[in-house]
């Protein structure tokens, strides 16, 4: 029998190169996005791979995702929950609205797309879902506090879900990334006032951004998460929690031994 994966955020990057891995191992994928295409230039997009409008943060899209999809399959065997935004700036800078604005679409659009997906999943009794987090969800990164707290709340509501799915024969694994190379570089917003000369913060933030974006650009090639997540999915038991890549492990590792003072120090020299 055929395997039928949902990908949110699969329009590029981290979501369409999971797609791409998972339908050369022969599943079905369905790659929701806003644009409901790809966006990578010269990419051929393979018969298995049905790309389809589908906003995270507009609930009747995905219901219309969802009832195209069982029209035509039976069950889903995959959910992939990978769509997300970014803003920086300090927290001093950033107002309430471009908060929510990282929170709706990070956040509460994972929720959108769990309930959403989630009683055809529950109904089967079988299906494995996948939420993409950060290392930052559990590193606190200056200037991107918003982006920091949402992925730490990403991967608390994925732990709690795996508990609340399990009777139900269904996984959940939450996958903390670190930095990799995407658009979602080039696509981070500032927040306004952050970009005004006057802010107290503005030279260390500019640097602090400077910093990340060039570790972005240098970072870990998307097709690698999406190997990680294939691994994870084809598994019989998925880990509750898995961070992609030697050095990231370690950070995690390092991070779990040291107080809160030392750690806050280190990462400071690095962003602050």
């Amino acid at each position: 029998m055929e395997k039928i994966a949902v990908i949110t955020g699969a329009s590029s990057g981290i979501g369409l190169a999971t797609a791409m891995l998972l339908e050369k191992k022969g599943w079905i994928v369905y790659a929701l996005s806003r644009s409901g295409k790809s966006k990578q230039d010269n990419t051929v997009v393979p018969q298995r791979i049905i790309h389809l409008k589908a906003d995270v943060n507009e609930k009747q899209t995905l219901d219309n995702a969802l009832c195209q999809i069982l029209s035509q399959h039976q069950q889903i065997d995959a959910l992939v929950c990978n769509a997300g935004n970014g803003i920086a700036g300090a927290i001093e800078d950033t107002s309430a609205e471009e908060a929510k604005y990282q929170f709706q679409t990070t956040f509460f659009g994972v929720h959108n797309t769990i309930c959403t997906f989630l009683p055809q999943m529950r109904q089967q009794k079988n299906g494995k879902i996948i939420i993409i987090s950060s290392v930052a969800g559990f590193v606190p990164i200056p200037f991107q506090a918003f982006y920091a707290a949402a992925k730490s709340a990403l991967l608390s509501y994925a732990k709690s879900l795996s508990m609340e799915i399990k009777p139900f024969g269904l996984q959940c694994c939450a996958i903390l990334p670190g930095d990799t190379k995407t658009h979602f570089t080039s696509n981070r917003i500032i927040a306004e006032r952050a970009k005004s000369p006057s802010s107290p913060y503005s030279i260390t933030m500019e640097r602090s951004v400077r910093k990340m974006e060039e570790d972005e650009k240098n970072g870990i090639a998307a097709e690698v998460i999406a190997q990680c997540i294939a691994k994870q999915i084809q598994q019989k038991r998925m880990a509750p929690v898995t961070v992609p890549c030697v050095q990231y492990k370690l950070i995690a590792f390092l991070l779990r031994l040291l107080p809160n003072k030392p750690a806050l120090y280190l990462i400071g020299r690095l962003y602050a």
